[in-house]
């Protein structure tokens, strides 16, 4: 008698039990994410080794992406050398 036949109380679960299931399992996945993402410092962007770029390295970016001019570079290089 018990388990048998639609009227067990468990077509709720039925229904729905595989999206919540499936919610729950996001939402840890999210979760996990999150938390890397703040242990390495990676929520902007920013590569552990753009920490070890100098000024200078920062400027040649800077020529090469066409954000400054040849002038405006050589004044800063200067300022910097």
């Amino acid at each position: 008698m018990w388990g048998y036949g639609y009227g067990n109380g468990m077509m709720g679960y039925s229904l729905f039990g595989g999206f919540f299931s499936l919610l729950w399992f996001v939402l840890v996945v999210v979760i996990v994410i999150a938390i890397v993402r703040g242990i390495t410092g990676g929520r902007h962007g920013h590569h552990w080794m753009d920490r070890d770029k100098t000024a200078l390295d920062i400027l040649k970016e800077r020529y090469a992406k066409g954000e400054i001019d040849k002038n405006e570079f050589e004044e800063k290089k200067k300022d910097l050398t």
